[in-house]
């Protein structure tokens, strides 16, 4: 037996042992990417939200389009909170979602958008 061959048989397996101990970590780093995509979606979604709603508000001048512009294309698992008023000639409104957790239900803080919009009706 040459001492060449003697040595390769000693790395046998060596690939496999190091695939397992790989996987959790690229695992958690797919997580935490995906984590990322899900709160920069919130933000986006809360921004338009509210852009949507304050819209709505200075067009009719009620609070009750406001948020239902505003929780009109959020679905309910983002658990949604609209606040809309009018400040002077601008009706501003926030919206605020809660920060998802893997996927939206699961939720562990907050995110806030607001919006503002020139009143159209006196």
């Amino acid at each position: 037996m040459s001492p060449r061959r003697g040595a390769r048989g000693r790395d046998r397996g060596q690939v496999a042992i190091e695939f397992v101990g790989t996987v959790p970590l690229i695992l958690l780093l797919v997580a935490a990417v995906w984590e990322c995509v899900l709160i920069g979606y919130a933000f986006s979604l809360a921004g338009n939200a509210a852009d949507e709603a304050a819209r709505a508000g200075a067009v009719t001048g009620k609070r009750a389009d406001c948020v239902t512009a505003a929780g009109e294309h959020i679905s309910a698992a983002w658990a949604m909170e609209a606040d809309c008023d009018r400040s002077g000639d601008i009706y501003k409104a926030t919206v605020t979602l809660k920060i998802p957790v893997f996927y939206p239900g699961l939720n562990f803080g907050e995110i806030k958008g607001t919006g503002g919009a020139a009143m159209e009706k006196e």
